[in-house]
């Protein structure tokens, strides 16, 4: 196929030029004076991406690693955690939560809407024997492209009166959205390289508080790698435990650079006005009754993926190929029990207008093709938010 792919899945996404550039290099020597700077600087930085005091712990790890990690250090076998369900990733996050020998109280969700603080705190008020150590909250659920209000998580915490940990999941938001790690109270958060950080697979990022890493001093050690304590030191080669992902923290380090140069503000402002567009072109296309929002509430649609529902007799996963192998755009499918029902739009990371419009149009080529029910004009109701919005 001629010309460049399009990537919007919500992850992997695309890899600016300059992440590729910084990555291309040979490896310094481990003990190298400028290999500890770009590792701090890494440090430093990520703490003002979270917005938090807190420190940063950088794993060779995805997503799921960092979930793993930041359990493994707060909770020891048998302690109880709540998650309240979302869609496929916080239900994801509960099975990694057993297998490490917790258990799991779930709040269950209907996988359309954000999680209800008013359930929260109803739960930690019954915990009269305090057994619940922390609360594990998705902000954005990456499956079913529902935003949840992590701040009034917190606020649900503080008035059960509880003690619990906040632990957020900003893989599918950190440096899309707002998201104030020390402001709101959330005590640990974990992030991934791959999704608006704008780099490879390959990173699992946490930061924490003094309670979380006080907590943690707590719980008996039964693992070495994701330890905090041992990664609590100067040495890059203690700080990563063994040999840092050097071309992975290079990508970063340019990565980093870049959402400097924006600034966050401007940040959260292109990706608000970017799922705009993709929204405004779902809402006419749902017109004709065959493709739909899976997030219910308008104001509960994330602002870095948006799941999008088919109707009966509508093959999701033939949208998704034939778009993919046909026209070089590649959307994400469905996940858990929207998968065959659903296919997925990630608007997140390094991406511009006519990169997102280019998105749209492939899929609006597609539905000609396939014989998709939809209403005409997505794309230009799109180009006709983008113009308001620019101006």
């Amino acid at each position: 196929m001629s010309g460049h792919e399009f990537l919007h899945s919500p992850g992997p996404t695309h890899i600016p030029d300059r992440v590729l550039a910084a990555m291309h290099r040979q490896p310094f020597d481990l003990v190298d004076r400028r290999l500890k700077e770009i590792a701090h600087s890494c440090f430093a930085d990520l703490a003002g991406v979270f917005r938090t005091k807190g420190r940063i712990f950088i794993y060779a790890a995805n997503g799921h690693g960092g979930w793993e990690a930041a359990l493994a250090n707060i909770c020891a076998p048998g302690d109880a955690v709540l998650i309240p369900e979302v869609g496929h990733f916080s239900n994801n996050w509960a099975d990694h939560a057993r297998a490490l020998g917790l258990d799991v109280a779930s709040l269950e969700g209907d996988w359309r809407h954000a999680i209800d603080p008013n359930d929260i705190e109803r739960t930690l008020r019954r915990d009269t024997g305090r057994r619940i150590k922390a609360v594990l909250a998705v902000q954005v659920d990456t499956g079913t492209g529902v935003a949840s209000d992590v701040k009034a998580v917190r606020e649900a915490i503080d008035a059960a009166g509880h003690p619990a940990l906040l632990v957020a999941d900003t893989i599918a938001s950190l440096a899309a959205m707002p998201f104030d790690m020390d402001a709101w109270g959330v005590d640990v958060a974990i992030a991934a390289s791959q999704k608006a950080l704008m780099c490879p697979p390959g990173l699992a990022i946490l930061a924490a508080n003094d309670k979380a890493i006080r907590t943690a001093a707590s719980v008996p050690r039964q693992h070495r790698y994701w330890d905090w304590k041992t990664r609590m030191a100067e040495e890059n080669y203690r700080a990563f435990c063994g040999t840092m992902p050097e071309q992975l923290v290079f990508g970063l380090r340019a990565a980093l650079d870049m959402i400097g140069e924006e600034g966050l503000p401007a940040i959260f402002a292109r990706h608000r006005r970017l799922a705009g567009a993709v929204h405004r072109a779902l809402e006419v296309w749902s017109e004709a009754g065959a493709l739909s929002f899976n997030a219910a509430l308008p104001e509960q649609r994330a602002v870095t993926v948006t799941a999008v529902r088919t109707g009966e007799g509508i093959d999701a996963d033939l949208i998704r190929k034939h778009t993919r192998e046909t026209l070089g755009v590649a959307v994400a499918g469905g996940l858990g029990r929207l998968s065959g029902h659903a296919f997925r739009i990630g608007h997140l990371g390094d991406l511009n207008e006519p990169m997102v419009l280019g998105c749209l149009a492939g899929l609006e080529v597609a539905f000609l093709q396939l014989g998709v029910p939809h209403a005409p004009g997505g794309v230009r109701a799109a180009i006709e938010f983008l113009a308001r919005e620019a101006g």
